[in-house]
């Protein structure tokens, strides 16, 4: 598959894509890498390193386009590629494009994908990599126009297919980059479970990162929980609560993909977390539903939570409900895994393809369907 990686300064895609050029090379793939901005600083030898955004409009372009000439040259014979890049750019002279369509198309590509991360990680590495003051709110809205630029991108041109990717912040995605890219005929599946409500229940937690896991080793998931933005923003929330508006909160940065965000903890202030509250939930509404969209099918976990009385009650929140109806009213395929001893709903039995009382009992009726990959490459 012909790809186009996109994605806001700072996310560090060239390590992340990297490694999965690496995995694929382990899997017996060939998948060639372009880096649009490296090839544009080979162009421009008098620019250090870190600076070439600064430079002026007229001479970017060119050396864009000239590095898009390049790559149109060298990957004309190539099945599988990334190039990676980026959609716009939101610096000291405003907000403008990245690309040239003429060029894009003649790419051909048949993917699209716009890859994200936690908003203070972004924070973090464009603020250690490039000398430009901008707040979380400023990272936040060039977010959104990424990913609304890569979209468009992708449905002005025919036959391609846009997708959200993310970074992860508690596993490494990389694999699902390399699934998109070479194993195409893979089951596309959105996770859905409870988050924010149960943080603080460890065993029902350990209960969702197995079913999680269990489904990543089968499918392409596109999970939510790759980027958990909602729990920073409850932080921020209870210390403003405790009177620290202006404080800091220690964050702790993931190191998967080849980031450069691994070591001491990152400091984001919760006054700033807090500026941003709205655009986290405006996000995560958004982002989450068009994860579903280019999905296949929707797996959702149903635990079962301690009640009042020593009672138990179903672990089904608000945000797996509306997920649920989502993508039965979008007709996706909708499986609910009912750990709850209590039986569901007809709000639930009637509007999933099927349901199961365990995460095993799913995965042996999606084998019996042959909806499992026929891959012997380490289940990969």
């Amino acid at each position: 598959m012909r790809a186009i990686v996109t994605g806001q300064v700072g996310m560090d895609k060239k390590p992340y894509l990297q490694k999965t050029v690496d995995f694929a090379g382990q899997q017996g793939e060939t998948v060639e890498l372009f880096n649009i901005g490296d090839i544009m600083y080979n162009e421009a030898k008098d620019v250090p390193p870190g600076q070439i955004l600064n430079l002026p409009l007229s001479r970017l372009n060119s050396l864009r386009r000239a590095a898009f000439k390049d790559v149109i040259a060298d990957a004309r014979d190539l099945s599988n590629f990334i190039v990676n890049t980026h959609a716009t750019f939101r610096w000291r002279h405003g907000l403008f494009s990245a690309f040239d369509f003429d060029q894009v198309s003649k790419l051909e590509p048949d993917l699209l994908i716009c890859l994200v991360d936690n908003i203070e990680v972004v924070h973090h590495r464009l603020h250690a990599e490039h000398d430009i003051d901008a707040t979380l709110k400023d990272c936040m809205v060039w977010r959104e126009e990424e990913l609304l630029a890569t979209e468009l991108l992708s449905q002005a041109i025919p036959g391609s297919k846009f997708y959200i990717v993310s970074r992860g912040r508690h596993r490494d995605t990389t694999k699902t980059l390399f699934r998109l890219v070479c194993r195409p005929e893979m089951r596309k599946v959105y996770p859905s479970f409870p988050m924010s409500h149960v943080v603080d229940m460890p065993d029902v937690l350990a209960e969702i990162d197995a079913f999680r896991a269990a489904l990543a080793d089968h499918f392409i998931t596109f999970d939510p929980g790759d980027v958990d933005e909602k729990l920073l923003l409850d932080r921020a929330i209870a210390a403003a609560q405790e009177g620290n508006v202006d404080q800091w909160l220690d964050v702790a940065p993931h190191t998967f993909g080849g980031s450069k965000a691994g070591g001491k903890p990152l400091r984001v202030r919760v006054r700033e977390v807090l500026d941003i509250a709205g655009d986290i939930d405006g996000q995560i509404y958004m982002r989450d539903f068009k994860l579903i969209d280019q999905a296949d099918m929707i797996v959702s976990y149903v635990p079962e939570l301690p009640g009042t009385d020593g009672k138990t009650i179903p672990g089904l929140s608000s945000g797996v409900e509306r997920e649920l109806q989502h993508a039965f009213e979008h007709a996706k395929e909708v499986y609910v895994v009912w750990k709850p001893t209590k039986a569901p709903s007809p709000f639930i039995t009637e509007t999933c393809t099927k349901w199961f009382s365990s995460t095993e009992e799913a995965l042996s009726y999606f084998e019996e369907k042959g909806m499992f990959a026929q891959t012997n490459l380490f289940g990969q």
